[in-house]
């Protein structure tokens, strides 16, 4: 039989938390992200679950292909914009939405040739500081854009840095605001967490709105709200089961460097999965695991291919038992991604995209 590790990609809970996202922004437009192959989990397994969206939203060109190939006739939009001038000869090709964040940017879009003008969303780098152009160069760059017969319309775009804390987004709307309150086009600012934390405040100036990784069933301000305070369901289980079991004594050690000792009898499970499946190495004793449906811990270190579980508190368990990294069981119960990455020192996005591609993908 083949290695028990298993990714599932839960197409209900997709459609579910799509529809929260919509519930939060209720007269916007939403664009359902995409990128990175869907947060990990494969555009081609996701799309029939969101295809109620109004658009996609993702950066690569391979990408909006493969939606164009299922058969997507509606808005596709790259969130970076083209890196290169040809990049443009395959937005018109497939009447893809682009983001203009640089002069360069406009350049090439100056030198384009095309009988087809393109729909651009002009972003503004309001503090982010990663991509856009500056308050005091957007208005000439909007200007530049709006007398280029290669341009259909412009809509403008900013992206927040601090939706999911207590920083939150009155600087930087302040800053858009300031430099676009007379601008005509239509608006996109507000990612997960500011659809869910800042839904009230946006509302007047949210004509689309880009959840991602509430999409995926995630809370994008853990540890201060879990998913489940959002309404969120969880959207890709990763399962396996226990392969071993081993009983330990007093001073008995688990795994590579001993970095636990057993302090009593211990019984525990070994389980097909590791650091070459997408499970985070930084995990440690304590991690987070449901075996059987029940709440357990991981103990001592993450191996390539193993990990080893305390069966304390599920002493039925044994060789074949149920072991849910993060998901949910077939009982039922929720082990929210957002756990185990807070474990592994990083956030569920990350596990998310990093699941292996030797880890085999089913969808129900």
């Amino acid at each position: 039989m083949p290695r028990p590790i298993l990714a599932t990609i839960h197409r209900a809970a997709l459609a579910h938390n799509l529809a929260r996202a919509r519930s939060a922004a209720p007269d916007a437009r939403v664009w359902a992200v995409v990128k990175a192959n869907a947060y990990g989990h494969g555009i081609e397994h996701v799309f029939d679950a969101l295809r109620s969206a109004d658009g996609f939203a993702l950066l690569d060109l391979a990408e909006a292909r493969r939606l164009r190939a299922l058969d997507w006739r509606g808005p596709i939009l790259l969130l970076e914009g083209c890196f290169e001038a040809r990049d443009l000869e395959l937005c018109s090709r497939l009447s893809l939405w682009h983001v203009i964040h640089c002069n360069e940017q406009i350049d090439m879009l100056a030198a384009h040739k095309t009988q087809v003008p393109h729909r651009v969303f002009l972003k503004m780098n309001s503090g982010m500081n990663r991509l856009g152009l500056r308050p005091e160069r957007f208005r000439a760059a909007w200007t530049r854009l709006n007398a280029l017969p290669q341009v259909d319309e412009i809509s403008l775009m900013t992206h927040f840095s601090d939706a999911d804390g207590a920083k939150g987004i009155a600087a930087q709307l302040r800053a858009f605001d300031a430099v676009t309150h007379d601008l005509p086009g239509e608006r996109t600012l507000s990612n997960s967490a500011g659809v869910l934390r800042h839904g009230d405040e946006l509302a007047a100036r949210s004509d689309w709105v880009r959840p991602g990784i509430a999409v995926y069933g995630s809370a994008p301000d853990f540890p201060e709200h879990s998913a489940a305070d959002w309404g969120l369901q969880p959207t890709m289980t990763l399962s396996s089961r226990i392969i071993g079991v081993q009983e330990l004594v007093a001073g008995d050690t688990v795994g590579y460097g001993s970095s636990f000792t057993a302090d009593g009898p211990l019984r525990i499970g070994v389980v097909a999965c590791g650091y070459a499946d997408g499970y985070p190495r930084h995990c440690s004793t304590g991690t987070p695991v449901l075996v059987n449906g029940v709440r357990t811990r991981m103990v001592g270190r993450v191996s390539m291919d193993m990990i080893t579980v305390d069966l304390s508190p599920v002493p039925e368990a044994g060789m074949g038992s149920e072991v849910t990294l993060w998901g949910q069981s077939s009982g039922g119960v929720v082990l929210a991604i957002d756990e185990v990455a807070q474990a592994g020192g990083t956030v569920g996005y990350e596990l998310m995209c990093a699941v292996a591609p030797r880890v085999p993908m089913t969808v129900e």
